[in-house]
């Protein structure tokens, strides 16, 4: 059984005058565990629906989007947020970290929702700080800090639980390019520690550090690319190519 699986999802927005926007029309793919998957497409293809969706932040119109066999759809909310706590984590491109709580605070935030035991949280928040280079900076404040660094704390406080899936949300958009081929190094170790990464990203650089890229356009799964035995120059090199076939509007199929 796939980690997950996303069944022929749709999902279309009504206005007020009746008129409907199909956000997205048939996404059919799942992820195995240990998976790094990048997803792509142009501004109003639907990836960022497909990402609210499969955080169950948003439900389909239709389709099933099931983690580890489990339909988040078909959960009442207050369920719905217990099983997204406890399977998902998240990464934002503009950190929503707290200004008022310190670096360490933050991390923990996740644990004290969860009612997890203060006597214990210090077990799993010290050893993900220094894995990330921020040990040092921990009763810091988010303004106190870089972009860099507070992106490696978001990182720190969507792993802390321990989640199934690590969600990424263009996790490189705020930084500058030293700052992003770091973070996506770090993001490239997780994943080598065993964590399934989707990631939303326009940056194609980014995207090369994934095992498989998907591209949405139109609402669809239009495209994906495998790695394989691939160096990241050679992902790269395949990525711009699909990316200028997805700017013409053009057919590829799948490889």
């Amino acid at each position: 059984m796939a980690l997950l699986e996303v069944n022929h999802v749709k999902k279309i927005y009504k206005a007020k005058l009746g008129a409907e926007t199909v956000a997205l029309s048939d996404v059919h793919f799942s992820v195995e565990e240990g998976e790094f998957v990048a997803i792509m497409g142009e501004s109003g293809s639907g990836k960022t629906t497909l990402l609210n969706i499969l955080a169950s932040l948003d439900v389909p119109t239709a389709g099933r989007v099931l983690v580890k066999g489990k339909d988040f759809s078909a959960l009442k909310d207050a369920e719905r947020a217990v099983m997204r706590r406890g399977n998902l984590g998240f990464i934002f491109q503009d950190f929503n970290l707290l200004d008022n709580f310190t670096v360490e605070d933050n991390i923990r935030l996740p644990l004290v929702l969860a009612g997890e035991d203060p006597a214990h949280m210090d077990e799993k928040v010290t050893p993900l700080a220094e894995q990330l280079g921020i040990g040092a900076l921990l009763q810091k404040y988010p303004y106190e800090i870089s972009g860099g660094q507070k992106q490696r704390t978001a990182i720190a406080r969507a792993l802390v639980t321990k989640p199934q899936i690590l969600l990424a949300d263009e996790p490189t958009g705020a930084l500058d390019s030293r700052a992003a081929t770091r973070l996506m190094e770090q993001l490239c170790e997780i994943h080598r520690g065993g964590q399934t990464i989707l990631m939303v990203t326009h940056s194609n650089v980014a995207a090369s550090y994934a095992g498989r890229v998907m591209f949405i356009r139109d609402g669809e799964v239009f495209h994906q690319i495998y790695r394989g035995d691939m160096s990241r120059s050679q992902m790269l090199d395949r990525i711009c190519d699909a990316v200028t076939v997805l700017m013409r509007g053009g057919d590829e199929s799948e490889s």
